[in-house]
C-alpha cells in the first residue's frame, strides 16, 4: 500500500498549490479522477487577475498573490504568468450611484482604478454604442494570467520534490484506522497517509461526507462562455477586457479573437457541466446591444464550474470534527488568481504552523479561512 505524508484529493488549482507548497515538507500524493487534471474548473475559467472584485478575503488573497504572480521562482515557467489587458467596467444603465460605490469599494484594493467619462470609456474601447454608456471604471492593473502555465508549473513542482499525481484515479471509499492513518482506496490501488487534503472542487462536499464530515453546504455554479472572431481589421491585442456594471456579461481579447460570457451562476449539481444555448443566446444578445460588434456563430462554446460556500470566502483548514481532514475548497471564481497565496496558506495550515508573513502583511488570519467558520 503506498504510503504518503500528504494525499491530495483533485489536481485542479486548488490541489495543485497546495502540493507545490507543501511537496518540500513531506511525501505528497495527488490523485485526480479525471485523465486531465484542471478538467471541470480550472481549464474553464477567463483567468484575469483583479484584486478590484470579490469579499475582503478573497482582495487580501489576491493581492498576496501578485508577488509571485510578477516574480515567479526560477524555472516555474518560461514566459510571464501576467500579460496586462487591462479592465474596464461599463455602466449601461445610467446608475451613477452604484457606479461610484463599486469605484469607492475597488479604489480601496486597487488605488490605480480610475473613474472614466462615457466619452473616456468609448475613447478607449470604439466598439461601444455611445448611447448606452454611462460611464465607466478602470482598472490598468488587471492582467490575464496564463492558466496552463501555472498549473503546470505547480505540478512540475510537486514532481520534482519527488511527490506524485495518480490521474484516472477517481476516490471510492475514506477509512480512518486506529493508528490515525487515513487510507484511501480508488479503482486502482489504495493509499494511505495521516492527513488528506480535501481538493475536490465541486465534489469537495461529497469527499468530506465519504470521511465522516458534515457538508459545508458548497454551492456548485454553472458559467458558460463562448470565443467568436472579430472584425477583420481591427487591431483587439491591447483592448482591455469589458465587464457591465450590473456583472449581465463579459467579453475579453482572446487570441485574436473574443472570449464572451453572460456572466451567468446557475445553481447545479457537481457533473461534467455543458453550455446551455439559452445562456450562449444571452450573452450574445447582451454584446451586441451594448456594442457594435455583430456575432454570426461562436466558434466555441463550453462552461465551467465555480463552487461556493455561503459567505463567499474560500475555504482552507481543517475540519472541526474529522482529524486529519484538511479543507481548501470554495474557490468561487477567484481560485486561479489567489492560489499562491491560498497554497501558501495550506501548506502552513496543514503543518501546524501559522500564516507566513507576506500573507499576514494584507491582514489575513487563519481564521478567516477556516471551515469552522462557518459553524
Amino acid at each position: 500500500m503506498p504510503q504518503a505524508d500528504f494525499i491530495i484529493i483533485g489536481g485542479g488549482i486548488a490541489g495543485a498549490s497546495t502540493g507545490y507548497w507543501l511537496s518540500g515538507h513531506g511525501r505528497v500524493v495527488v490523485l485526480e479522477r479525471e485523465s486531465h487534471p484542471a478538467y471541470h474548473s480550472t481549464g474553464r475559467s477567463a483567468a484575469l487577475y483583479t484584486a478590484a472584485y470579490g469579499t475582503a478575503q478573497v482582495r487580501a488573497l489576491t493581492l498576496a498573490s501578485r508577488a509571485f504572480f510578477d516574480a515567479p521562482p526560477a524555472g516555474f515557467c518560461e514566459h510571464p504568468l501576467l500579460t496586462p489587458r487591462g479592465e474596464m467596467t461599463v455602466d449601461f444603465n445610467g446608475d451613477p450611484q452604484e457606479l461610484n460605490n463599486q469605484y469607492l469599494s475597488a479604489k480601496a484594493s486597487v488605488p490605480e482604478m480610475q473613474l472614466l467619462s462615457a466619452d473616456q470609456a468609448c475613447a478607449r474601447l470604439p466598439i461601444l454604442r455611445r448611447e448606452k454608456v454611462h460611464g465607466a471604471l478602470y482598472d490598468p492593473s488587471a492582467s490575464d494570467i496564463d492558466t496552463d502555465a501555472l498549473h503546470q508549473g505547480y505540478l512540475r513542482g510537486i514532481r520534482r520534490n519527488q511527490g506524485e499525481l495518480h490521474i484516472d484515479c477517481e476516490v471510492l471509499s475514506l477509512a480512518r484506522d486506529d493508528q490515525g492513518l487515513w487510507h484511501v482506496t480508488t479503482a486502482n490501488q489504495t493509499f494511505s497517509a495521516p492527513i488528506i487534503i480535501n481538493a475536490a472542487g465541486a465534489w469537495a462536499d461529497q469527499i468530506g461526507a465519504m470521511a465522516g464530515a458534515r457538508r459545508l453546504g458548497l454551492q456548485p455554479k454553472r458559467r458558460a462562455a463562448f470565443i467568436f472572431a472579430a472584425p477583420e481589421g481591427l487591431d483587439i491585442h491591447h483592448w482591455p477586457m469589458l465587464v457591465s456594471l450590473d456583472e449581465s456579461f463579459y467579453m475579453k481579447p482572446d487570441a485574436g479573437m473574443f472570449l464572451g460570457s453572460p456572466a451567468n451562476a446557475d445553481p447545479v449539481e457537481p457533473h461534467d457541466v455543458q453550455p446551455e444555448e439559452l445562456d450562449i443566446a444571452m450573452g450574445i444578445y447582451q454584446i451586441e446591444e451594448a456594442t457594435t460588434l455583430s456575432i454570426r456563430r461562436p466558434t466555441r462554446t463550453w462552461a465551467g464550474l465555480r463552487s461556493f460556500v455561503s459567505d463567499g470566502d474560500l475555504l482552507s483548514g481543517f475540519d472541526p470534527k474529522v482529524p486529519g481532514l484538511f479543507w481548501v475548497a470554495g474557490q468561487g471564481g477567484y481560485g486561479i488568481q489567489t492560489s499562491p497565496a491560498m497554497g501558501q496558506a495550506s501548506a502552513a495550515l496543514v503543518r501546524g504552523l501559522p500564516l507566513p508573513e507576506p500573507l499576514t502583511r494584507f491582514g489575513l488570519e487563519a481564521a478567516m479561512l477556516s471551515p469552522a467558520r462557518l459553524g
